[in-house]
């Protein structure tokens, strides 16, 4: 029987500068069924199906009706599946499972009953209901030559991306940015629909210094993004929550790729899409709060540096330019002497509090003793304890 090449497990990594997670790609079968108690549905238990010859093992817990579903299952011959009690005990057993699976979107469909075996029912079922060849207890999967070369090409789809996911990773973990620039723009020709690809490309740009073209890639990345709608459990990256966050990250990494353009006004743009998008936006108002301040605008360099305060309280060097902003606005008063607006010494002392001997502390100290305002000398010795 062919079949090697249909039961071939494929991993798909998540690639981003600095961090991977992995999802999965399976040519296989989604296994679910339902399990009983003396004819009750039982919830809580455990169901454990093991591919004998691999010792791979696929686990799920019944719910309140006493269903399971697992999905990725690669197609075999040579399965066990085994019945759990909460504590760990073994209610019910079968061994020499086939597991089907064809391009019709058939499942592998279970009934059990853990007192009476005679109450089981293994095989094969589609979604309507019905039950086509190729069942457990059968000789193996039946597969019209079609049927056979279409897993194959899918496989081959499958193994070639995974050998580009791995290129580029390993090129991107050595910091070989160039070369993993030739993967990725692979890896987005074969499926523009995954914004990862784009983010990573985007993050190899940038690091090559070439900032228009990573613009682009983050541009795109962000695009493709917002227009996918679809969750794959499989696929963390799809996940809507942590998409959003990757979102702010590709529009992060724009607006910095901006500044080096000397592109201001986008970089704040963009800056500012972030840190509306991010469910952390501590680093993106912080970022809209330099780039505001570099560019003259004090107000909304003050705006930004509260609403980073806000998200980050510690983050010091927003306290630092808080700090300079207002004391840009001070005024002499008739004896020539400086007075400050409000919250002005309140800043640098906070900054003084979290980095004592940070990179600005001793401009503050002089900022701090120009206003005539006291100065903290004994946060380095707060900060050891």
């Amino acid at each position: 029987m062919k079949k090697n090449f249909i039961s071939v497990a494929l991993i798909t990594m998540l690639i981003a500068l600095g961090a991977t997670a992995a999802s999965s790609q399976t040519v296989g079968a989604r296994v679910k069924g339902t399990v009983q108690d003396n004819g009750k549905l039982a919830p809580g238990l455990q169901v454990v199906l093991t591919n004998e010859d691999t010792g791979r093992t696929f686990k799920a817990k019944t719910d309140k009706s006493g269903s399971f579903d697992v999905v990725g299952v690669p197609v075999g011959n040579n399965y066990k599946l085994e019945v759990f009690n909460p504590a760990g005990e073994s209610l019910w057993k079968r061994a020499k499972i086939v597991i089907n699976v064809n391009e019709g979107g058939e499942v592998a469909a279970f009934q059990i009953d853990v007192t009476d075996a005679g109450k089981t029912n293994l095989g094969m079922i589609n979604e309507a209901g019905t039950k086509p060849s190729g069942g457990a207890g059968s000789t193996g999967p039946k597969y019209t030559k079609e049927q056979i070369e279409a897993m194959k090409a899918q496989n081959a789809k499958a193994q070639g991306q995974n050998a580009l996911i791995t290129q580029a990773l390993t090129a991107i973990n050595a910091k070989q940015w160039q070369e993993a620039v030739a993967p990725l723009q692979q890896l987005i020709a074969a499926d523009p629909t995954r914004y990862e690809f784009y983010q990573s490309l985007g993050d190899a740009q940038y690091n090559l210094g070439q900032y228009d073209e990573a613009v682009q890639s983050y541009d795109k990345g962000v695009q493709v993004a917002g227009s996918n709608t679809n969750v794959d459990p499989k696929n963390p990256a799809t996940d809507p929550v942590k998409k959003k966050g990757r979102m702010a990250a590709m529009l992060t990494q724009e607006g910095n790729s901006y500044l080096k353009l000397k592109k201001n006004k986008e970089a704040t743009e963009a800056f500012t899409k972030a840190a509306e998008m991010d469910p952390n936006p501590g680093t993106a108002y912080w970022n809209l709060c330099a780039t505001q301040y570099n560019t003259g605008n004090s107000e909304g360099a003050l705006q930004a540096c509260d609403k980073a305060i806000a998200a980050d309280p510690n983050r010091a060097d927003a306290y630092f330019i808080k700090g300079s902003v207002l004391m840009g606005n001070s005024k002499q008063d008739k004896e020539g002497k400086l007075e400050a607006p409000p919250g002005t010494a309140e800043a640098f002392n906070k900054y003084l509090e979290l980095q004592p001997d940070g990179a600005h502390a001793n401009d503050v100290k002089q900022m701090l003793a120009a206003i005539g305002a006291k100065i903290e000398t004994n946060y380095s010795t707060k900060k050891k304890k």
